[in-house]
């Protein structure tokens, strides 16, 4: 008993092509609605990459920090073991003079008016001595 030859791929597929025609519609707005989700998926991946970027520069950050803090809290108990060239004894501090703001514009006046003054002082004395 022998068959007969028949196509299958022929046969297979007339009746999948019929019912997919009837679906088009359906399964290609599915098909979208997906390419749209691994659109938003790929975008979700490079974003979370460029996150993790981040907080991988910011953990960097804050470990040199956290060690320079370490460092410096190790470095200043010795501090008051070094010795100072700086006396803080109140009785030997001196205090600045205090600076008095000559204008100079009206130098020539107050010159003037100062050897005036010295020039009657002077005169005055004399004529009391006498």
């Amino acid at each position: 008993m022998s068959y007969p030859a028949r196509s299958l791929s022929s046969h297979m597929r007339a009746p999948s092509a019929a019912g997919s025609s009837a679906q088009s519609p359906a399964l290609l707005a599915r098909i979208e609605e997906k390419k749209a989700e691994l659109a938003h998926l790929k975008e979700l991946q490079e974003l979370s990459g460029a996150v993790a970027t981040q907080m991988e520069n910011l953990e960097q950050k804050l470990s040199t920090l956290s060690d320079g803090t370490e460092a410096k809290a190790t470095k200043m108990p010795g501090q008051t073991e070094v010795p100072s060239g700086e006396t803080t004894d109140d009785a030997t501090v001196a205090l600045p003079q205090t600076l008095v703001r000559i204008p100079t514009e009206h130098a020539p006046v107050v010159q003037a008016q100062a050897e005036a003054l010295e020039a009657e002082a002077a005169e005055g004395d004399s004529t009391m001595s006498r």
